[in-house]
């Protein structure tokens, strides 16, 4: 008990104590902010009809828990899913494998630990949603049990869920980080789109928020005397808030079989660790083992060749930037296996036959977030491999060295959508172009500033799903690539956000190459 309590203890401060986790954690406080509207604000986030709650101590509880549920959840996982590759880098897990602990054991540790990170972020905002009722609420009593009640039973079950989550995939999925981050961005959109109707299919729900959504949806059909088999539009809605008519939520009392579903998806959550530790390497990397004896023997042959100093090639000094930017382009097409291109191709394939607007809209964002690890560690790569002095002392390495990775990045994403380009080209839409363009600078700016401030690149992983997932739900100011229809200003605002990711770029480099 004592070694496992250890683990979890390191394995906690370790990751709280990151860049990575100390701005999600602040960017999950800022979203946190939006998800109960100021009085006067031109939104509403949770809106059935034309209705919303009043601000009482009900709808504070339980609006935010269902929205921390979910967001918790889109952005939790790719805050978590590296522990255990963590510890064979740092080959801390070769001293677990040494010590009597079981697989099990450790696998539950990794997973109580990436539930204590997530739940941290929680109580963080479980503490806001306090703050903000205290702020904006007229006159309505505090009542602490219509915050704690929904955050126990559909915050902490959901947070856990995606805690085993997170280690199946890296038990399984390990070494191709790129199958972990496209096979949770699927499974999670499944997970979302579910509409169950009944008690039973409240209680498949991993994020728990269905049931209260439908017990939200119920009050406005006694209230407005709506049928039942009219549908109510429910979810975040821009602008119109004038035209809202406000109702009281006091609150719900969950069924029995919810609540023991909640309580179920714990222990199921336990007896998968249970069974994948059986098929947990246990760090015994043996492809490591083997690579490590090739190159020693390829070391031995050229050793036990003559080597001819003159007849060497002499070495001439190129200060061009093209072969720094062919290398960097050939770094990022080669890095993964080599079906994901297979994957790659097919997506360019859908650019060109599908309707022009689903293409933009849909396909493009999905083909350009399917090479998150290659954007991942652009500028971060000479730290991981632990090359920086090597790399940073090179002729210029501002101008030249940063500069060739990002067009290099620019021009692989500006590749991937020529099929679309194309298109856009025979209707002389360079407008559209343009934007496309635009957005492939604006992702590898964003991969390179997130990167070189945190110094890895689970930050970066963690926005560019998040810019993502709602691109393809159509939330218009994250359309960073042209895919809906925008006013004049559209472009402007796009490059000025650019120009400052450029900016803090550049500084942020600077600092360190000074350092």
């Amino acid at each position: 008990m004592d070694l496992l309590l250890t683990i979890i203890k390191s394995d906690y401060l370790q990751r709280t104590r990151s860049y990575a986790f100390l701005i999600t954690l602040c960017v999950s406080l800022a979203i946190a902010y939006t998800f109960v509207p100021e009085p006067n604000a031109n939104y509403s986030t949770i809106r059935i009809a034309d209705h919303v709650g009043y601000y009482n101590s009900a709808w504070f509880g339980y609006v935010t828990a269902i929205l921390t549920s979910i967001f918790l959840s889109l952005i939790g996982f790719y805050l978590i899913n590296n522990s255990i590759k963590n510890d064979i880098h740092t080959k801390i897990g070769h001293i677990v494998a040494s010590t009597p602990i079981s697989n099990f054991i450790y696998l539950l540790s990794k997973v109580l630990s990436n539930f204590l990170v997530l739940f941290t972020i929680a109580a963080m905002v479980f503490i806001m949603s306090i703050l903000l009722f205290i702020l904006y609420n007229d006159g309505y009593p505090f009542e602490l049990n219509q915050f704690v009640k929904p955050y126990v039973l559909i915050v902490l079950p959901a947070l856990f869920v995606i805690a085993v989550i997170a280690i199946v995939f890296e038990v399984f999925f390990g070494k191709y980080s790129v199958l972990q981050n496209i096979g949770f961005f699927f499974l999670f959109s499944g997970l979302l789109v579910m509409t169950p109707k009944t008690e039973m299919q409240f209680s498949m729900d991993i994020f728990g928020s269905s049931i209260v959504m439908h017990e939200l949806e119920q009050t406005v059909r006694k209230i407005s005397n709506t049928p039942e088999n009219t549908d109510l539009s429910i979810g975040y809605v821009l602008g119109n808030v004038k035209q809202t008519h406000s109702f009281e939520f006091k609150g719900m009392e969950f069924p029995t079989i919810f609540l023991l579903s909640r309580f179920i998806w714990i222990i199921i959550g336990i007896l998968v660790i249970y069974l994948i530790s059986h098929f947990f390497h246990r760090f015994r990397l043996k492809e490591r083992i083997s690579l490590r004896k090739h190159s020693v023997e390829i070391r031995k042959e050229a050793v036990s060749k003559e080597l001819l100093l003159n007849k060497l090639p002499t070495p001439e000094i190129n200060y061009s930037i093209f072969p720094l930017v062919k290398t960097e382009f050939l770094l990022l097409f080669r890095k993964g296996k080599k079906w994901l291109w297979i994957v790659n191709v097919l997506g360019m394939l859908l650019l060109a036959v599908l309707p022009i607007e689903k293409a933009h809209q849909l396909v493009l964002p999905i083909l350009w977030f399917l090479q998150v690890s290659r954007l991942s560690d652009l500028t971060t790569k000479e730290f991981l491999n632990n090359v920086h002095y090597f790399a940073f002392s090179a002729y210029k390495p501002m101008s030249r060295l940063l500069f060739s990775q990002l067009l290099a990045a620019i021009s692989l994403l500006f590749l991937l959508a020529v099929p679309l380009v194309v298109r856009y080209a025979i209707r002389v839409d360079f407008y559209a172009i343009f934007s496309i363009y635009l957005g492939s600078v604006f992702i590898v700016l964003l991969a390179c500033a997130l990167g070189i401030l945190s110094k890895g690149k689970k930050l970066f992983e963690v926005f560019f799903f998040m810019i993502t997932y709602a691109v393809i739900n159509g939330i218009p100011f994250v359309d960073y690539f042209g895919g809906n229809s925008h006013d004049s200003m559209y472009l402007v605002y796009l490059f000025i956000l650019i120009f400052v990711l450029g900016c803090i770029s550049v500084y942020m480099r600077r600092h360190q190459l000074s350092e």
